[in-house]
This record gives structure tokens, C-alpha cells and sequence, in this order.
């Protein structure tokens, strides 16, 4: 039975060895993960503050936003105003255009009546309305 108590001792050494490369492998592999916790702390530390930086960031940006956009809604509201006067300009201008053409038009027979003189229909007496005033005007200064 020596031989078994011999076998047995040699099997228990066996696996004292195997026992003792495992736990040198399990603490190396322990030293690894402190390390890589340790990084891993310094990666979470920074992409937190990446992360408030972009919040402080998206914030400006929005007030930015809002304040270019009441900045656009007034200018809006100004060239709406704006708009408004140009088209009653507009038309303003194209009813005196209207006028004066139907002025000039009327005049023309006038001209013709008097020998085609351009400068006697001119010359002539003032007439009583405002548009004619005009016209005669107009037509001093085209010469």
C-alpha cells in the first residue's frame, strides 16, 4: 500500500501544481483588469466631460436658435410692411402712367391741329386741371 499513498501524494502534488498555475494566471489576469479598470475610470471621467460640454453646447446653440429666429421674424414683419408700400407704390405709379399716357394721347391731336408744332402746343395757355399741368411739364422737360 505504499505505492498507493505514494500515487496519491503524487496526484495531490499534480494538482497543488495545476492549483497554483491557475491562481498564478487568475491574479495576473486580476492585475490586468485593475489596470484596465483604472483607464477604463479615466475613459468614463472624460466622456463625461465630453458629454457636459456637449450639453453646455447644444444649449448656446438653442439660444443662439431662438434669438435668430425672433431676429428673422422681425425682419419678416418689416419687409411684409415693406411689400405693402411697394405694391401701393406700384400701383400709384401705374395709374399716373395710365394718366399721363391718356394725357399724351389727348394731346397729340392738339399738336397735329396746330401745324405738327410741337413747341407751339406747349407754349400754349395753361390748362385748368392738375393731370394737364403735369403733362405740359413732362413734355417741357423730355426736351
Amino acid at each position: 500500500m505504499p505505492t498507493m499513498e505514494w500515487t496519491l501524494e503524487i496526484v495531490l502534488t499534480v494538482l497543488l501544481a495545476a492549483t497554483l498555475v491557475q491562481a498564478i494566471r487568475l491574479e495576473r489576469a486580476l492585475g490586468v483588469l485593475k489596470r484596465d479598470r483604472a483607464s477604463l475610470e479615466a475613459l468614463v471621467a472624460g466622456f463625461n466631460v465630453s458629454t457636459n460640454q456637449a450639453e453646455s453646447g447644444i444649449q448656446k446653440l438653442r439660444a443662439a436658435a431662438d434669438g435668430t429666429g425672433r431676429h428673422i421674424e422681425e425682419q419678416l414683419t418689416k419687409s411684409g410692411s415693406m411689400k405693402d408700400d411697394l405694391i401701393y407704390l406700384t400701383e400709384r405709379g401705374d395709374r399716373l402712367a395710365d394718366r399721363l399716357e391718356r394725357l399724351v394721347r389727348a394731346a397729340r391731336p392738339l399738336t397735329e391741329d396746330r401745324g405738327g408744332n410741337r413747341a407751339e402746343a406747349v407754349a400754349s395757355p395753361q390748362p385748368g386741371t392738375q393731370a394737364e399741368r403735369e403733362l405740359l411739364q413732362a413734355l417741357r422737360m423730355a426736351r
